[in-house]
């Protein structure tokens, strides 16, 4: 009967443990970056740019202009993964 007691104190162990590590990454969430902020500003603008034309791609119909918006959305990707891999 002592076994069972042992895992529940290990279970509660556990949940000590990763409610420690959901308050830690909470709070690194919140803190700001340290970083480039011409950096960062331009990812975000990346980022909205590829949102928006996404959704345009997803209601056109004409060919040509489905072409237009694929190479723009495969042109901002690269953008994207260069500044992301720097």
């Amino acid at each position: 009967m002592g076994d069972s007691g042992e895992g529940l104190v290990d279970a509660e162990a556990r949940i000590q443990e990763r409610i420690e590590e959901l308050q830690n990454e909470r709070e690194q969430a919140l803190r700001p970056r340290k970083g480039n902020p011409e950096r960062t500003r331009k990812l975000e603008s990346l980022k909205l740019a590829h949102t928006e034309l996404s959704r345009q791609f997803g209601t056109v119909h004409h060919p040509a202009r489905k072409n237009q918006l694929a190479a723009a959305i495969a042109d901002i990707e690269r953008q994207i993964s260069s500044i992301e891999t720097v």
